[in-house]
């Protein structure tokens, strides 16, 4: 089965999580004064369908994909037009590698909410894993047109450029997605409705762009981080980066001359980026 490399951006509450892990485990119950750690949200609170939804989405979290996908689909028979339901089980299922029962769960998503962007980037992670990229660069600039996480779209967007080696757009697409969240390319994880990119074919240009993109921005570390990944990568061409007008900010700095004196270490293979 394949292995995405893909991150999920933020849903759960904590206090949910807890709530949740709770309901989970009903033969253990919490001492008393333990309230207000766990917070306001309790399961007499909740519905029952709250309190299924909250189970699923614990098993989503677990990494327990086919689970959670059943529950999910349990809870949809009664609410067949919940977009965000339906997104979820996507996702479950695009975890589990069943990239044609996510196409079709997102697909429904879309088509009961045409603003709900995260759907739509979905779909396109599934067009990139299928290396359609012009499918996925459609995919990804209609959630773009609605979509409010667009630093994560940008990113993606950037991903599926390289993979029709359009180098131009690519970059733009990185500038502008670190524009709006600085810290986009070393995000380490989280939860969540929509899928971040994280595998290529090539992560040797991937990086490089990268350092390029950093580098316009005038930050040196980050700069030298992504050009020491494109080197270790296989990148071939990283000397190129001393007449690049893009890195004309940072071509100085001690840590990025380092980067470009120095080999790669001998016998290295392409490495896995930090996110995967």
């Amino acid at each position: 089965m394949r292995r995405l490399a893909l991150l999920a951006v933020p849903i759960l509450l904590i206090a949910g999580i807890a709530c949740a892990q709770q309901a989970l485990q009903p033969s253990q119950s919490s001492p008393r004064g333990n309230a207000a750690e766990e917070g306001s949200a309790q399961p007499s609170s909740m519905t029952p369908r709250q309190m299924a939804e909250m189970r699923a989405d614990i098993l989503e979290a677990r990494k327990e994909f086919s689970a959670a996908a059943h529950a999910y689909e349990k809870i949809l028979a009664a609410d067949p037009k919940n977009a965000p339901l339906l997104n979820k089980i996507g996702m479950a299922y695009q975890q589990l590698g069943d990239e044609g029962k996510a196409e079709r769960y997102y697909k429904r998503a879309w088509k009961v909410d045409k603003h709900f962007a995260s759907a739509m980037n979905n779909l396109g992670t599934v067009e990139y894993a299928r290396r359609r990229y012009k499918s996925a660069i459609k995919d990804y600039n209609r959630a773009l047109a609605v979509g409010s996480d667009r630093a994560t779209i940008y990113s993606n967007l950037g991903y599926a450029y390289c993979g029709r080696k359009d180098y131009y757009r690519a970059t733009a697409a990185f500038e502008k997605a670190l524009a709006i969240d600085p810290g986009i390319f070393s995000r380490h994880g989280g939860f969540g409705s929509i899928f971040l990119q994280r595998s290529a074919p090539d992560r040797a240009t991937i990086y490089y762009l990268m350092a390029k993109s950093y580098a316009k921005l005038g930050d040196a570390k980050e700069t030298a981080h992504y050009l020491k990944l494109a080197r270790d990568s296989g990148y071939k061409n990283l000397h190129a980066a001393e007449k690049d007008a893009s890195f004309k900010r940072v071509i100085g700095n001690p840590q990025v001359q380092e980067v470009l004196r120095t080999p790669a270490p001998f016998g290295i293979g392409e490495q896995r980026p930090e996110q995967d």
